[in-house]
């Protein structure tokens, strides 16, 4: 497949990441960026983040729970 090069401009924070994680998968840049289009365009991404969100609606009592517990004080002090 012929390949056409793309420029971009991005936070230098962001340019970080995407090369670390690209890193982290043994891929180049754009081979990185690519699969992050193609996962876009297919619909895996939107299908990921609707199971996440359905797994943090199902659990968010016990999310509730954990959260109400760190924030309660930790035992009453003698006057």
């Amino acid at each position: 497949m012929a390949k056409t090069q793309l420029g971009a401009r991005v936070d230098e924070d962001v340019a970080e990441l995407a090369k670390k994680r690209a890193a982290d998968l043994g891929l180049s840049i754009g081979d990185y960026l690519a699969r992050l289009v193609q996962d876009d365009v297919s619909g895996l991404r939107a299908r990921a983040v609707g199971a996440a969100a359905r797994f943090l609606a199902d659990h968010q009592a016990v999310f509730d729970e954990a959260e109400a517990q760190q924030q309660a004080p930790r035992g009453a002090r003698a006057a």
